[in-house]
């Protein structure tokens, strides 16, 4: 584990998971991912903020006492999850004398899932605030960033917010701060379309709270600390923000190459229209990195060949994940092609009861795009284009 001073008396104290590939058996970790424990010393008390995963928790205890602390007052729980609470009951063993902060939702969860009694609790509410002699730490509740439960911890003095998950980062790195911005970046917007996109009015809700603090440091509990906050939440501003992009992300399986034909041809034609298109054939895919060509995207179109009169299965998985994520997306259309039977749309259309999106007029093909049917999947990106630009489209 390394430890590093952020401030006066704030530190870091990060445990590494280089070889992490999936985080909770779902997403992919191409650059591991980091646990995030600090420590704020004041002139009369201590406190712990957050905890780290349970195997990682000997390194924890290991990291305080090569910092010299014998005595522990506060150990306070931004959330429950175990990547960030699951060493607390390791930490009482060590600190008995540790009081676990939190709220009441996250002190359910925690007992609901960790041997800690009742006792060992203090709850505070949004607003509160517990002294540490010259340090403040001030609690302020962010239900559903990402879970009911989650809270960020502010101190003044030391001009800090710690905020648990909210602008996190799955990024392995030995820099405390976030130096290598491009980076950092693109490891933050895998995060939110992965984490914080299927809540996004309560994470622009955080934000707006976050920003009157004016930190001089950002300090996640995942990926590195932002020393010049502005750049994370500029970022979050876009991500949670009603705007999107003219971009066109397709979804697409094609088993004997009929649908690959048809997208490639929208492609072309969306193109010719001024738009961005994205296709992605979702047999095998990195979902995160699918996940965050959703934050902007204004359309997507969902292009499946018939399977037993239904979608094939991996873009009904891709329509169930779009589901799930809720992205601010538009627009929606679905394309396809089919030997005899099959009633794509209306099966697509079925799994995204989430998607707040107008869907234009599908197009499903028999056999393979020729002629007419050609004509059909230009008619489609005339429709998106008038969608995205109005009476500025171009129609070709």
């Amino acid at each position: 584990m390394i430890a590093a001073q952020i401030t006066n008396g704030v530190y870091s104290l990060r445990a590494l998971h280089w070889d992490r590939k999936l985080f909770d058996e779902l997403v992919p970790l191409p650059d591991g991912t980091t646990y995030n424990a600090y420590l704020v010393i004041g002139s009369e008390k201590t406190a712990l903020i957050d905890t780290v995963l349970p195997v990682k928790g000997e390194s924890l205890i290991a990291a305080l006492k090569a910092l010299g602390i014998e005595k522990l007052d506060y150990v306070v729980a931004n959330h429950a999850e175990q990547d960030h609470s699951g060493s607390i009951p390791l930490i009482l063993q060590h600190y008995p004398e540790a009081k676990v902060v939190t709220n009441a939702k996250c002190r359910r969860f925690i007992m609901d899932t960790l041997p800690v009694e009742r006792d060992a609790f203090i709850g505070v509410s949004d607003g509160q605030s517990l002294s540490l002699g010259d340090k403040t730490l001030n609690f302020m509740l962010t239900p559903w960033v990402h879970w009911p439960d989650t809270m960020i911890t502010h101190v003044p003095e030391a001009g800090i917010v710690f905020t648990c998950d909210f602008m996190g980062a799955h990024l392995t790195t030995t820099e405390l701060f976030a130096v290598d911005e491009p980076a950092a970046a693109l490891a933050a917007k895998r995060y939110y379309a992965e984490i914080m996109m299927p809540y996004r009015a309560h994470s622009k809700a955080a934000l707006e709270r976050l920003l009157p603090l004016k930190p001089t440091y950002i300090a996640p509990s995942h990926g590195p600390v932002h020393n010049r906050p502005a750049f994370i939440t500029g970022l979050y501003a876009d991500w949670t923000s009603d705007a999107v992009r003219p971009t066109v992300l397709i979804p697409f399986v094609s088993m004997y190459e009929s649908t690959a034909a048809m997208v490639d041809h929208l492609v072309d034609a969306l193109q010719m229209r001024g738009l961005n298109a994205k296709p992605v054939n979702v047999v095998e895919f990195d979902s995160g990195e699918f996940a965050m060509h959703l934050i902007d995207a204004s359309t997507v179109v969902f292009a499946s060949p018939t399977v037993l009169s239904n979608p094939h299965p991996s873009v009904t998985g891709a329509a169930v994940l779009i589901n799930l994520l809720a992205p601010k997306t538009r627009f929606a259309a679905v394309m396809g092609s089919f030997g005899w039977d099959g009633d794509l749309p209306a099966s697509i259309m079925g799994q995204l009861p989430r998607l707040n999106a107008t869907w234009l007029e599908p197009v499903m093909i028999k056999g393979k795009a020729r002629g007419e049917a050609l004509e059909e999947i230009d008619r489609l990106a005339n429709d998106i284009a008038r969608a995205n630009f109005g009476d500025r489209a171009v129609a070709a």
